[in-house]
């Protein structure tokens, strides 16, 4: 028989093998379609991402100015910045007023908002008709006039709007636009986030590859004692080989097909599903056509490989399947190479510095080969541990010596969940060691205040209002509020730069919180020096002179808009700055309303700084509802202590979202391959149960059986992943900063095993029937 006969006499037993045959070919086909799936996903990411940059250009401004660098025509647009944060997640948006009858439209905008109307994006509409939205509406008091198209948001989940102003000034904050369309790329990621994406990659599809290459072996005991009746009747040991690999490919065909369904009936859903915070448009999922290509040849081409390979260890001879008798044991010597090999050649790669750049192939395929290895390592170790055994309950003794006789099957059903694992374990100790690089100390004290306002709208009477409203809003304890102007001195002065110094009117508690005030009573007044700073205090003496009066102006020219004049009291004393919760050092005069009235003072601006108390539900929404009824387009910003570079948290989100996908594959894979285990078994099972033997046993002979190789597949993936970690944390020139950071990734692993054991005991329940002893 030639080779394409007996590849084609395999296909027609898989199309053709009766009901046993289909259940076989269906669980291959469902696991690899599983994973074709899922490569086809991981192959759209490229086409995703340009896509998302290219309606991100496409919506970036042109040409933003506050003066007559810009200049005002028929289409330009005022437009003031009203992005706002609900229950941490950023809704995007801009106050917008036209200039002219045909104003510029953001993309995806029909028409220019009406003064008191919005465009928001679909997600957007629906959170606000809905009671989740409840705080967020007050925040945006306008009427919704229409939505915005794809062309015009990032993904489809993101909240965004458009409102129009009537009332939109220069001087209140608008900022001219000439158009949209601005696209300019993003800065290249640096070679240590370019090592972490190389990674990630690796650490995600390794496992979908190796699960592919276990689907394709699935049903292979009922196969192999189908070979033999052909070798009965005259087939050679290469022809039952070519057979069934035949039975193979036609599974890992119809696997291709099912994973297209798959991800092209998942594509229309993705626009609907969020995670981490993350979605994608459907016409997003585009996979390269090479890419495309490369999985529908390597698929079906594995399979062939891995089923040959998989049949020079069986001996499939006339009266049946040597597979009763001890089988030679499992060499070591040639599954530690792959790992070895792969630690060797990330040994010896080059080093990624801040700037040199990072050679991709040596390691992606020295990650490739320690993943690999260590799948190839664990049926060898889960044979030496099982065969060292020994007694027990009747469960534990059933599920050993179900493992001592096939121990294969058991370790390629975790042999996905061990690679998972390992590089999981690998990736965070590379977090880790990079982690301090892209972390910013930024001075701020979340302990002092949680939040912190400005607004360039807010002046003179309300700004006093202002921190009025902060304080009676609900969950607030505290507001350092202070209302701000600049003072110059009065009269003929030396010099180009006129003498300029800051008057910040508080209460005592205030001033408190920025100078170290001492003992303060409301009519006081301070001269407040910088820390350490000769030149500046110099310099701010010459307007900060106790007894002399100083000038209050809108402008900064000399007789120039609305002005005033104060005397400095005479007993004002002299103190020393203190950083506020931001960090930041104030200096010049301070005094309370007593000494001055801010409600005089002539384009005065407020500052705020807010503490709440954080067991109050929804508090950070209750201050910035507060600052949107004030000005709309006051920013309100969280204080933070450490502020985390925007790339390297936005590959950190990619790892999240790829890990989730990830791991739902390896779950749905696991269930699939214990399900494949428990058909294989039926008989026996039907056999235990008709000689009396308790369901309760067999189901805790089902748990063991799967919790030992759970076990030693988690301990050599702990093992390869702190090797792998350590020397990709070499490879960036960093040192461990934490060993056990693969707790989390091991626990992980385990409840995932028990959790599919759990759902695949049903179908154990139906198998324990009588009728499982019928034959055909």
């Amino acid at each position: 028989m030639s080779p394409l006969r007996d590849l084609g006499l395999g296909i027609r037993f898989a199309a053709a093998g009766g009901r046993e045959g289909w259940i076989r070919t269906t669980l291959t086909a469902l696991g690899v379609g599983l994973g074709v799936a899922l490569l086809l996903a991981a192959s759209s990411v490229p086409h995703l991402l340009e896509q998302r940059a290219a309606r991100d250009g496409a919506r970036r401004e042109v040409a933003v100015s506050r003066n007559a660098t810009v200049p005002r025509t028929d289409s330009t647009v005022l437009r003031a910045d009203a992005t706002t944060e609900y229950r941490g997640r950023e809704v995007g948006g801009h106050l917008m007023r036209a200039e002219g009858s045909q104003p510029v439209l953001p993309p995806g905008v029909r028409h220019f908002p009406a003064p008191g109307t919005m465009v928001v994006s679909p997600a957007l509409k629906e959170l606000l008709a809905s009671p989740e939205g409840r705080l967020l509406r007050p925040r945006l008091p306008y009427a919704i006039s229409g939505t915005i198209g794809a062309e015009g948001l990032a993904s489809p989940r993101e909240l965004h709007f458009y409102a129009g102003s009537d009332t939109l000034t220069p001087a209140g904050g608008g900022h001219r636009l000439a158009g949209y369309g601005a696209g300019t790329p993003d800065d290249p990621l640096p070679p240590v986030l370019f090592l972490l994406v190389l990674v990630i990659c690796v650490v995600l599809l390794v496992p979908v590859g190796i699960f592919i290459a276990t689907a394709v072996r699935f049903g292979g005991e009922r196969r192999d004692r189908r070979l033999a009746a052909l070798r009965l009747v005259g087939a050679d040991i290469r022809s039952t080989r070519l057979i069934a690999a035949g039975e193979a490919l036609f599974g890992s065909l119809l696997g291709l097909l099912a994973g297209a369904a798959f991800f092209l009936v998942g594509r229309r859903f993705v626009g609907h599903v969020e995670v981490w915070g993350h979605s994608a448009f459907p016409s997003d999922l585009a996979p390269a056509f090479w890419l495309t290509a490369l999985v529908a040849v390597a698929v079906p081409l594995s399979a062939v490989v891995v089923t040959l390979a998989a049949m020079r260890s069986v001996a499939v001879e006339p009266l049946g399947v040597v597979r009763g008798s001890r089988s030679r044991r499992r060499r070591l010597w040639w599954r530690l190479l792959l790992p070895a090999l792969g630690l060797a050649v990330l040994w010896r790669a080059d080093r990624s510095g801040e700037f040199t750049p990072v050679d991709p192939y040596p390691i992606a395929g020295g990650a490739v080969l320690v993943l690999s290895g260590l799948a190839l390592l664990l049926p060898w170790l889960v044979e030496a541990c099982v065969g060292r055994l020994g007694r027990g309950p009747l469960p534990w003794q059933l599920a050993v010596r179900s493992l001592q006789l096939n121990s294969g099957a058991a370790s390629r059903a975790v042999s996905g969940v061990t690679v998972a694992v390992a590089g999981a374990v690998a990736l965070q100790m590379l977090f880790a060691a990079v982690s301090a690089d892209f972390d910013r100390m930024t001075g701020q004290d979340p302990s002092r205040a949680q939040f912190t306002t400005f607004s360039e709208n807010v002046t003179g009477d309300a700004a006093t209002r202002t921190i009025e409203e902060f304080r009676a809003t609900r969950g607030v304890q505290a507001v350092i509020g202070t209302v701000e102007v600049y003072v110059t001195r009065p009269g003929k002065y030396e010099g180009d730069i006129r003498p300029t110094t800051s008057l910040t009117v508080g209460d005592c508690a205030t001033l408190r919180e920025i100078a170290r005030i001492g003992s303060c009573r409301e009519g006081d007044a301070f001269v407040v020096h910088p820390r350490n700073d000769k030149e500046m205090t110099a310099w701010m003496d010459r307007t900060a002179r106790k007894g002399k009066e100083v000038d209050i102006s809108t402008s900064a020219e000399p007789g120039g808009g609305k002005s005033m004049r104060w005397t400095l009291p005479a007993d004002a004393r002299t103190v020393v700055s203190r950083p506020d919760p931001m960090g930041e050092d104030h200096w010049g005069i301070m005094a309370t309303a007593g000494a001055v009235d801010p409600g005089t003072l002539p384009g005065a601006t407020v500052q705020a700084q807010i503490r709440v108390d954080e067991s109050v539900p929804d508090v950070s929404e209750y201050v910035r509802n507060t600052a949107a009824r004030i000005d709309p387009g006051m920013r309100v910003s969280s204080l933070r202590s450490v502020e985390r570079d925007r790339q390297y948290a936005s590959v950190q989100t990619g790892l999240r979202v790829g890990a989730t996908l990830t791991l739902l594959l390896i779950a749905a894979s696991m269930l699939v391959s214990q399900l494949e285990q428990m058909r294989e078994r039926r008989r026996l099972l039907s056999v235990l149960v008709a000689f009396g033997t308790r369901r309760a046993t067999l189901g805790w002979s089902v748990l063991w059986q799967t919790a030992v190789p759970v076990l030693i597949g988690l301990t050599v993936a702990v093992a390869g992943g702190l090797g792998l970690g350590a020397v990709m944390v070499r490879l960036v020139a960093k040192r461990v900063t934490d060993w056990w950071l693969f707790l989390p990734m091991a626990g992980a692993g385990a409840a995932l095993i028990v959790l599919v054991t759990l759902v695949s005991l049903p179908l154990l329940w139906r198998l324990m029937r009588p009728d499982g002893l019928r034959t055909e």
